[in-house]
């Protein structure tokens, strides 16, 4: 096991979450301004636990409470500019900005009499209110997730004002800036829309979920279970740092926090034992960002897809469609990490960096939260009640052992975690919201997918790759959430129109806007892996790109096979599906690291990644093609002699 000195510290961590991850960087509020924000939390978690035990609230007014709850606390939490994080006091401007957005939440349950009764008629103050909930929400924005959704949002807004202005199939008739005001804060189009909705209940639920089992120290549970069953193995500590990474993302919905808080204790372990240290960021960056795809509790967007599919399909539908693909992501990371430390001839831990497995599985009760989460979404019950239930599930498994109880104040802790964690979700889901607004309003989405397929001259690939890359451009430096919503709204309908699953053409836009976290030029999660590794951040990020490799490949296989996503298939064609990609990624890997039995010559590698590429793509022709040359290059490093062995390093 690493020692304490071997780990990031604490200081360090959060240091590179502030630089990376918009939503970590807050002020650390002390005297009454501390207890008035640690209150707004508590109160923030109270409320929404309250609603979700006793009945959600009419639409508009669970919305724009929780609304008011997020907005109010981002202004006093986040400042205006990073580099007024260490001043402790809250600005002037700051507090009127979080009291006018308490008056902007309240005004719904205030005054939903009045605007039931006129509704489609705004007074003088509601078009005031409207305007001020709008520009809150946008500054909210900026702060606590970013420029660009922020810019983004309001280009749609531009774009509603003038349609008539916008040049061919762009053009629409365009809305005065009442009616604009009218459908982003007193409908449930705009602002209050769905994506907030989801924020407002399911994902907030979900939130807390993870900061009770943070408490419970789950976490570290998780590094310790993939030290003891992929310590030893080749290359160990990269292996760890995907099977812990991959379990990490049930607690955890960003990138660079699981980054952040798996690697300060992976990448140390990679480095110490020979990997280089772009490297040794990369594997925690690729795997940690796949974290969010790892069912049962995926990134948030994937609950919003549940309100965005419709027609009757439930979480669990999502989760389970979406288990194969993320199995073998990891799958593909792991194969590769395999190669590399087989190239370079690296150990696994010895029995003296090992933990003691016994200990470690006398603590596998920790798993039960999760376990049970299955189990619930499997029978059938709603999201809410099966996040409360595994809330407390949390809590009475955490009592098993003193070192894991869960005291009244650490309860209290948890519920003020839980509600921090939910404010960058709040914003962004509510300018997400701007952006279906002005989409359902001008018919954009329709037009943008004609637009798309005319480009794509109406053929599936083109189509998806066009998809691709408009989701990885969204996705630099957005939050998944917002990116989703976007692409879900204006470049998935595009797919959807060829006659593809809406199941397979949401998963696909999904995937492209988590996998943008490892895509150069704009790499966030690769970046904080290189601020813990001491790498190069570039460098990292095109080699976590690299391992990721079969996250660009995997969307399109469900796309064009959506028997991987377990959609009208037989056991024994899903069998062969699966088998065939795995296949096809074990030669990719091996074409791309240039190792597999034995080194591998060039033109080794150029036969592996054909292979791997006919093997992968999903028709009986090429299936027996790419089989057929992976049984070649099978032959060849037997037969060939080998170009010299590597012998595995010992320890440092």
């Amino acid at each position: 096991m690493t020692t304490n000195e071997e780990t990031v510290s604490l200081e360090k961590q959060q240091e590179l979450l502030e630089k990376y991850d918009p939503e970590a960087a807050t002020r650390k509020l002390a005297g009454k301004m501390g207890w008035i924000v640690f209150f707004g939390l508590l109160s923030f978690s109270v409320f929404q636990l309250y609603t979700s035990i006793f009945g959600v609230l009419t639409a508009q007014l669970q919305r724009s409470i929780h609304l008011g709850f997020a907005l109010a606390l981002i202004f006093l939490l986040f400042p205006a500019r990073k580099k007024n994080l260490k001043v402790k006091k809250v600005a002037w401007y700051d507090l009127l900005l979080a009291v006018i957005a308490v008056a902007v939440g309240a005004y719904w349950p205030v005054m939903i009499d009045e605007l039931v009764n006129r509704v489609g008629r705004l007074t003088p103050t509601d078009f005031y209110i409207g305007i001020a909930a709008i520009l809150l929400v946008l500054e909210a924005t900026r702060r606590t997730v970013g420029l660009p959704i922020t810019i983004i949002a309001a280009l749609f807004m531009v774009y509603a004002l003038y349609g008539p202005y916008m040049p061919g199939f762009l053009a629409h008739r365009g809305l005065d800036l009442e009616s604009l005001v009218q459908t982003m804060f007193f409908t449930t189009e705009g602002i209050l829309g769905t994506p907030l909705g989801v924020s407002s209940t399911f994902i907030f639920l979900f939130l807390l979920f993870g900061a009770f089992l943070v408490k419970t120290g789950v976490g570290q549970y998780f590094n310790d279970l993939a030290v003891a069953v992929a310590g030893k193995s080749t290359g160990g500590p990269a292996k760890v740092a995907i099977f812990s990474s991959a379990l990490q993302g049930t607690i955890s919905g960003s990138s660079v926090a699981n980054v952040v808080t798996s690697g300060s204790f992976t990448i140390p372990m990679m480095k110490k034992l020979g990997y280089r240290k772009e490297f040794a960021g990369a594997v925690e960056a690729a795997a940690s960002t796949g974290g969010q795809l790892m069912p049962p509790i995926m990134g948030a967007a994937a609950f919003l897809m549940v309100e965005f599919i419709g027609g009757g399909i439930t979480y669990w539908d999502i989760a389970k469609a979406a288990t194969i693909p993320a199995l073998l992501y990891f799958a593909g990371i792991w194969i590769m990490t395999h190669f590399e430390a087989k190239r370079i001839g690296l150990r696994g831990l010895s029995d003296e960096e090992m933990p003691d497995r016994k200990e470690v599985l006398k603590k596998i009760y920790l798993l039960l939260p999760i376990l049970i989460v299955i189990i619930l979404m499997i029978s059938g019950m709603s999201i809410m009640r099966a996040a409360l239930w595994s809330i407390l599930s949390t809590i009475v498994v955490s009592a098993v052992s003193k070192e894991t109880r869960i005291g009244f104040r650490d309860a209290i802790d948890a519920l003020v975690d839980g509600a921090r964690t939910a404010l960058g979700v709040a914003a962004a889901t509510a300018a997400a919201g701007i952006i279906v607004g002005v989409v359902t309003k001008t018919g954009l989405g329709l037009k943008l997918a004609n637009g798309l397929l005319d480009l794509a001259g109406g053929y599936l690939i083109p189509t998806l790759m066009l998809t691709m890359v408009a989701a990885l451009v969204l996705g630099m430096g957005s939050p998944t959430t917002a990116n989703y919503v976007i692409t879900s709204t204006i470049a998935a309908p595009a797919i959807i129109l060829l006659g593809i699953p809406d199941l397979s053409a949401h998963l696909f836009v999904f995937y492209f806007g988590i996998i943008a976290d490892i895509t150069p030029p704009v790499a966030l999660a690769a970046f904080a892996a290189a601020g813990v590794s001491g790498g190069e951040p570039l460098r990292t990020g095109v080699n976590s790109a690299k391992l990721a490799i079969a996250a660009f490949i995997i969307p399109y296989m469900f796309v064009l096979s959506p028997q991987l996503l377990m959609i009208d298939t037989t056991w024994i064609e899903l069998i062969w599906v699966v088998f065939t990609a795995i296949s096809g990624m074990l030669a990719i890997g091996a074409g791309i690291i240039g190792f597999w039995l034995r080194k591998l010559y060039w033109w080794e590698r150029v036969l592996g990644i054909v292979g791997g590429i006919m093997l992968i793509y999903p028709e009986g022709m090429t299936d027996i093609i790419g089989l057929g040359l992976f049984v070649l290059l099978v032959a060849l490093q037997l037969i060939i002699k080998d170009k010299g062995s590597v012998k595995p390093k010992t320890a440092n």
